[in-house]
């Protein structure tokens, strides 16, 4: 799931561009044959490049790089057989504040699946009220497979070297070309895969990850914050180990129901729906932009410059570091489509004025936002185990014919990502490893009731009526809902109410009276000032990264 440097984290589920998200079955009972105790955890300090990487993220917020601590953990490959062989997990404290024992551990997990979570610790600190931070130490860590932990493996770090080819919208070649490319990185994640790693990256191994994770920070009980496929990690974790579960908040949830090929295009329809209200959003500071004064005009310049990065590609070399970046136009889709995730001023300004610099004639700035490298690849680590999770947590359709016949029709109507989405997962046609059974989602006794929830309605990546799946499958859960608003994931994105109430539930333990309360929306962004975007030349926004996977910064 795609970086953007100017938008604060959480986890997005696998769809976008290609370069833009154990074999046992998933079921309550499917718990580790006779346990597994892992060894004491030894924190120390991390890695210089990783406190760095903290330092120049979060510590505007709070000083977090100088207290974060890092400790490796050794889990089973296989939960099933706890005495074979091992893979090591890494791990983040960022510890409280306050005075004397912490009030417990917060778990974190970012989503993804293959975002990694090492880092994702450390944010939720920083952006923790001081009463939070005084009293919770919070628990990040790399899911198995991904960043820090190890192994951690990546198919073709070269399959989204720029331009790649036109997705398409169901065109012969486009088809031809995707699958067998799709085909091509399935087979390079088998030869990359050493140990057996891809037989055991489902959700549930994942779930057993973080019963090891209890164990080891020593206590009888999980205190959780996930978002996004964090929601179904988390869910997953209460329906398997309901008894272990005090307190556990949600955030962006997933519709258990519709894992994953129908969640999938369910996305296209809900993004779409997001991109034309940004196209309109353009529209109405087109005194700033220039774009057009009305939606479809603003729609009509964007597909009309896919059409023409198509036939030809725009390139630039930065005259300073001699990089050549390429768009075309899937790098214009991926990147374009992060608008559909933020309704925020840094990500829909940074695109709307890219936009505008190309009509302007300023490459460099219409590259700097939505180019990628031509040369020299990409960690696909993300990428890689996003596949891993979501082609074997359950058996994706393995007739072409279905894929085609469902994203056609989708494309009619909702053709902005629809076909960069499918190709996202077309590995999955021919996954080298065995898909199993999905955990059913608060199928099991003594399910935890105190359980919360939060969402926004207008959610693309995680659309609301799956929220509302989620909700009535964890009998007694709250949730929060912020109407209207356009963000995935609420907490800690600028509503003091959301916020709020994540503050009582954890410190006080105190969850709304009503199974659902509303909070209100933030209402759209204003441009940074009215100065016309077509006369800024010379600034290069900060430029999104391929890989949905990879989570949204």
């Amino acid at each position: 799931m795609k970086k953007i440097v100017v938008v604060a984290s959480v986890a997005v589920l696998g769809l976008t561009g290609v370069g833009a998200t154990s074999a046992q079955a998933a079921s309550p009972s499917a718990g580790p044959a006779g346990g597994f105790n892992p060894a004491p955890l030894n924190w120390h300090t991390c890695p210089a490049d990783f406190v760095k990487t903290v330092h120049d993220f979060y510590d505007a917020l709070y000083p977090v790089s100088e207290i974060v601590q890092c400790a490796e953990l050794s889990v089973p490959l296989d939960h099933a057989r706890p005495h074979g062989k091992k893979i090591t997990l890494q791990l983040t404290k960022t510890p409280h504040t306050g005075d004397g024992e912490a009030k417990g551990d917060i778990v974190v997990n970012p989503g993804g699946p293959g975002g990694g979570g090492a880092l994702f610790g450390p944010r939720v600190f920083a952006q923790n009220s001081p009463e939070m931070r005084e009293a919770y130490n919070v628990i990040g860590f790399d899911p198995r497979g991904v960043g820090m932990s190890v192994p951690a493996m990546s198919c073709d770090r070269n399959y989204t070297n720029a331009p790649r080819p036109d997705y398409g919208h169901g065109e012969r070649q486009a088809v031809s070309t995707w699958l067998k490319l799709a085909e091509g990185y399935a087979e390079d994640c088998e030869k990359a895969d050493e140990i057996g790693l891809l037989d055991h990256v489902k959700t549930i191994d994942s779930v057993h990850d973080i019963e090891t994770i209890r164990k080891a920070l020593g206590n009888d009980k999980l205190d959780y914050y996930g978002a996004s496929y964090g929601t179904y990690l988390g869910s997953a974790y209460a329906t398997v180990y309901p008894d272990r579960v005090d307190k556990m908040a949600l955030d962006g949830n997933v519709g258990p129901s519709g894992v994953w090929y129908d969640l999938n295009l369910k996305q296209d329809i809900a993004f779409d729906e997001n991109i034309e209200y940004y196209f309109g959003w353009i529209a109405e500071y087109d005194s700033v932009y220039g774009l057009g004064d009305g939606q479809r005009r603003v729609r009509d310049f964007v597909y009309d410059l896919r059409r023409k990065l198509a036939k030809k590609p725009l390139y630039y070399t930065d005259p300073d570091s001699g990089q050549t970046l390429a768009v075309g136009p899937d790098e214009l889709t991926d990147t374009l489509l992060n608008a559909g995730y933020r309704r925020s001023q840094a990500v829909w300004h940074t695109y709307a004025a890219g936009l505008a610099a190309y009509k302007a004639g300023d490459t460099a700035t219409f590259a700097g936002t939505f180019g990628a490298p031509t040369t020299g690849g990409s960690d696909d680590n993300g990428y890689a185990m996003y596949l891993a999770t979501e082609c074997t947590d359950v058996q994706w359709p393995q007739s072409w014919r279905k894929w085609y016949r469902d994203n056609s029709r989708i494309d009619r109507r909702h053709p902005f990502m629809t076909w960069s989405n499918a190709w996202f997962n077309a590995p999955c046609l021919s996954w080298p490893a065995k898909a199993g059974e999905p955990v059913n989602i608060g199928h099991t006794r003594n399910l935890p009731d105190n359980i919360l929830l939060f969402q926004s309605t207008h959610d693309a990546a995680t659309p609301y009526k799956g929220a509302l799946d989620m909700q009535s499958r964890l009998r007694g859960s709250r949730m929060v809902v912020q109407d209207g608003d356009r963000t995935h994931c609420i907490v800690h994105r600028g509503s003091a109410e959301v916020d709020a109430y994540f503050d009582a539930y954890f410190l006080r333990g105190e969850r709304p009276e009503k199974r659902t309360v509303h909070v209100p929306q933030l209402g759209d962004p204003v441009p940074p000032s009215q100065t016309s975007a077509r006369t800024l030349t010379g600034t290069v926004s900060p430029k999104a990264a391929r890989l949905k996977a990879d989570v949204i910064r």
